[in-house]
């Protein structure tokens, strides 16, 4: 003890041992002591010297700190201090003590080393990470707090090996889910940045950390604490949701899959009050902001995109983001980052984007957001990330959206224009020809967007009329566009000048792109190819190379699209014109400078607008891809003569039937499909009513049985009424009226009798029309043998129906069996009432065969409504065979067309089997008078031979070898 009074500041006589001399006792102390007490003391005083002595305790002390651990467990303040110590040695936070100048230099880097050398010591033996797993499992305070910040430092020095070690350790991640369930706050905020060093770059991991309930964790965390309103806590769990959600489309899909995304749309409900922005609050929005990004991201699949804009659009999400965009007080980084946001949103959704253009404005009058968005976009005193924001905007709403493409290009239309209001049209022109160099970029690229992939629209731009001055006659749109391109020239800054150039020629290459209308409208302005020969032909400066080369794409983009309607400026002219002026060689180099251009490769990485300062504003994402597509076709045009002209415009058109007619036999395949669906469901509809008649007529077999057995009941009834009778003319008088009932009873019976047999005859005629439905099948191509598969399939269901229709006639043969035994029966019973002699003596014996006479009459109606109605179940089956047969009509002359195909498709193939074996006996004749005149001809087998031998002979070598 007084040795460690010495180490703790204690007074002691004699010279004072060196700080390394001291950690060696220490650490003698520790794995020599049999007393837990003076091992605790000891672990206490190496974490005491850990921060000031870091190389020493972390070079001698480590072993002793590790062994610690493993035989320690039981008391949690050996472990909290081994841990603390083990946390001071590996972590690499900067000492406060103060450091000389020269020291403070090298300082940062030697932690560094330190920190990833210790952590490199301590995971070489992945027992280590294994042991501090289940460390980190302890409930008690002392020993996971210092446990988890341990873990983190390890994953912030060695990240990759830590991750591995611990995915692949038995619940290792699940163990670590566990801290963020934990109450008390420290251990759970701690959790969250273990788990964020945890989950970086690593999928596997991202995946079982994503289905051990993170999602819902995080968001009640994030409730918990405010929201956008929150503190750091709510900073670190946005952090780790970033981790789980980028470029992990596993987990994406699982967190729009659990309803996840609705819980984000109260983050961004914020109150009318804007003043109270505090810093944390903006962080927090911010990495909101960039979480809705992340499930929207341009980058990630197509269908997992589509399918998250669809679930913001419903839960009210993209509706609170356009409220932020349209509120006042609004920090401007924090609106910069919601206009990227909804632009990722609405982005080739047609829900949101027709949603979006709905939105109007807070001004009076309202005006649609838009114009207001577009306003600030050519207001040069706007910030330049914001103005980039706004274009990034306008090109997310054009894209993949016609209609909205539509509604700009109209508003510049002269029969739609307003003068009372700004319109969208108004503000592209106005920003298009501005004094703002950084105006006219933007409002042609944005122009550029409203043309993409729309040939209609370059149509009707070409009728935009422009007012230049008083007096003078208006300019068409592209006229004034090529007019200022020539007079660039006098504009004084060269940069801005390059800038609004080359935006403009951006606007015209995808203007004229695809469209031989505009190519002729451009030709017919005999100024245009001189300019642009000009200016390919000369010898510029670096800064004037891309203009050059954008000349040259445009002048190629005149060529390949030229339909040869101008006689002075057809493609062979052109060309002529080219090698003349300038020449090919050069022309090719001058196109390619746009590809070399290092902010053409810039640009074309992502769809966002995103440059350091105005001057690197040169191109738009959309147009590189246009560049791309057209480099090489047009260095082919270049080189290729008008008879290479003529014979590609021929493949084209030849290449163009042949589009029309797979398309034409897809529609005919595709009607033909829908008529099969047509007739299965009408099958089916058959079955189930087929199902129900079978239903029915065994209901009316149980009904006949019940009235056959009341019947013969009643019989016997009224046989022991007539031997009681005594009244004689009673008995005439009734059995007068029985004989007459009876015989109209049984004319009936006759009348339905001759019925039901003309309905058999009609069936027996029908009988022999399925027998026809079937014929052979026909050996045909894989598309062919799939249509004529589903056709048969008619056909079979026309034997159902012929299988069903005998079923009925059987069961209405049954009927008429019922009704000849009934009938049978009434002549009995009319026999039996004209012998009975006794007469009827009072009138309850009357009244009750007149009531028996008219069940009778009741229950011979019922027969007779239902055999109406068997009838004309009858007759709706007919109607299905007559249109079951027509199809099969149809069906049969489309296999006897295919057979001829096929015959003469062999027919075709004889013929080539003959001319090849013709060919082959004249090569063989030829090879004859060739050996016959000495010259030496080797045979294909000589040949083979000789191959073989050479192979042979490499082979021996290499055994030498």
């Amino acid at each position: 003890m007084n040795f460690l009074r010495g180490v703790m500041g204690g007074p002691s006589a004699g010279p004072q041992p060196s700080g390394a001399e001291t950690i060696q006792k220490l650490c003698d102390r520790v794995a020599s002591s049999t007393l837990l007490d003076d091992r605790r003391d000891a672990v206490r005083a190496l974490k005491s010297l850990s921060k000031k002595y870091r190389l020493e305790v972390g070079t001698q002390a480590m072993e002793h700190l590790i062994h610690v651990l493993q035989t320690d467990r039981s008391d949690s303040e050996i472990i909290g201090y081994a841990l603390d110590t083990l946390y001071n040695v590996i972590s690499n936070d900067l000492e406060e003590e103060e450091q000389d100048d020269s020291e403070e230099e090298n300082l940062p880097k030697q932690i560094d080393d330190l920190g990833s050398q210790f952590t490199e010591i301590f995971i070489k033996q992945q027992e280590n990470v294994t042991l501090l797993l289940s460390l980190v499992e302890e409930f008690d305070f002392h020993v996971r707090w210092p446990g988890v910040k341990l873990l983190t430092s390890l994953l912030k020095q060695q990240g990759p090996q830590v991750q591995q070690i611990i995915l692949v350790s038995p619940m290792g991640v699940s163990r670590l889910m566990d801290l963020l369930a934990d109450s008390r706050e420290v251990i759970r905020n701690d959790g969250v940045l273990l788990l964020q060093q945890l989950t970086k770059s690593n999928a596997a991991i991202q995946k079982i950390v994503a289905f051990e309930n993170a999602f819902e964790r995080l968001l009640d965390i994030i409730t918990e604490e405010g929201n956008s309103d929150g503190g750091i806590v709510v900073e670190d769990c946005l952090l780790l949701l970033q981790n789980l959600l980028k470029n992990n489309n596993s987990n994406q899909n699982f967190f729009k899959e659990g309803s996840y995304i609705q819980r984000m749309k109260p983050w961004f409900e914020v109150g009318d009050d804007n003043c109270g922005w505090s810093a944390q609050k903006v962080t927090n929005l911010h990495l909101m902001l960039q979480l809705v990004r992340v499930l929207v991201s341009p980058t990630n699949p197509p269908g997992a995109t589509s399918s998250c804009q669809k679930a913001m659009f419903l839960c009210g999400l993209l509706q609170q983001l356009c409220t932020i965009l349209m509120a006042t007080g609004v920090p401007a980084d924090i609106l910069t980052e919601t206009i990227n946001t909804v632009s990722e949103v609405i982005r080739g959704c047609q829900m949101n984007q027709d949603y979006f253009a709905s939105v109007n404005a807070p001004s009076n009058p309202p005006r649609p957001a838009i114009v207001v968005l577009l306003m600030s976009m050519v207001n040069e005193r706007q910030p330049f990330v914001l103005r980039c924001a706004v274009l990034y905007c306008f090109q997310c709403f054009l894209y993949k959206n016609q209609k909205g493409q539509g509604e700009i290009v109209s508003t510049l239309l002269p029969s739609t224009i307003d003068g009372n209001s700004v319109s969208a049209g108004q503000l592209l022109c106005g920003g298009l020809f501005s004094t703002d160099s950084l105006s006219n970029w933007c409002a042609a690229v944005a122009l550029a967007h409203a043309l993409q992939e729309n040939a209609s629209l370059k149509e009707q731009l070409l009728r935009v009329q422009l007012a230049t001055s008083i007096g003078n006659p208006p300019v068409s749109l592209l006229q004034q566009c090529t007019n200022i391109l020539s007079q660039g020239d006098k504009i004084d800054r060269r940069g801005s000048k390059v800038q609004t150039r080359v935006g403009l020629l951006m606007l015209l290459c995808t203007w004229l792109s695809n469209c031989s209308i505009a190519v002729t409208h451009f030709l017919h302005n005999t100024a245009n190819i001189p300019f642009l020969t000009g200016q390919i032909a000369e010898n510029l400066g670096e800064e004037e190379q891309l203009v050059q080369g954008l000349c040259a794409l445009l002048l190629g983009i005149s060529i390949y699209y030229n339909d040869n309607s101008l006689e002075n400026y057809r493609k062979e002219k052109l060309k002529q014109l080219i090698e003349k002026r300038i020449g090919r060689e050069n022309f090719i180099e001058k196109l390619g400078f746009i590809s070399k251009h290092e902010l053409y490769s810039r640009a074309a990485q992502k769809p966002q607008p995103s440059f350091s300062s105005p001057d690197h504003m040169m191109f738009d994402h959309e147009f590189t891809k246009l560049v791309k597509e057209l480099e090489g076709v047009i260095s082919k045009a270049i080189y290729k003569s008008s008879e290479e002209d003529k014979k590609e415009e021929e493949v084209k058109k030849t290449l163009e039937q042949h589009d029309n007619i797979v398309t034409h036999y897809k529609k005919v395949i595709r009607e033909q499909d829908q008529e099969l669906e047509e007739l299965k469901q009408r099958v089916n509809t058959l079955t189930s009513q087929n199902e129900q008649l079978q239903a029915t007529v065994t209901q009316q077999v149980s009904q006949i049985q019940q009235h056959k057995d009341q019947y013969n009941l009643l019989k016997v009834q009224l046989g022991k009424d007539t031997q009681h009778h005594n009244s004689h003319a009673d008995t005439f008088q009734v059995n007068g009226f029985q004989t007459e009932e009876v015989s109209r009873l049984k004319e009936e019976l006759e009348e339905w009798k001759t019925k039901h047999e003309l309905l058999q005859g009609q069936l027996r005629e029908r009988e022999a029309v399925p027998e026809h439905l079937t014929s052979p099948q026909l050996e045909m191509g894989t598309a062919e043998q799939s249509s004529q598969t589903s056709k048969s399939g008619g056909l079979e269901h026309s034997d159902e129906l012929q299988k069903e229709l005998e079923m009925l006639r059987s069961q209405i043969q049954l009927q008429a069996a019922e009704i000849s035994k009934l009938q049978m029966e009434n002549q009995k019973l009319q026999i039996m009432n004209a012998a009975a002699d006794p007469v009827l003596g009072d009138g309850a014996t009357a009244a009750d065969s007149s009531e028996v006479e008219r069940r009778l009459q009741q229950e011979i109606k019922d027969l007779k409504s239902e055999v109406k109605a068997l009838s004309e179940e009858k007759e709706v089956l007919k109607q299905h065979l007559d249109s079951s047969s027509s199809t099969v009509a149809i069906l049969q002359d489309e296999k006897s067309k295919l057979q001829q195909e096929v015959a003469e498709s062999k027919k075709e193939q004889d013929d080539l089997l003959v001319l090849l074996a013709d060919q082959d006996q004249k090569l063989l004749a030829l090879k004859v008078k060739l050996k016959d005149l000495g010259v030496p001809v080797e045979d294909e087998d000589d040949i083979e031979s000789g191959d073989q031998g050479d192979e042979d002979e490499d082979g021996d070598e290499e055994e030498q070898d």
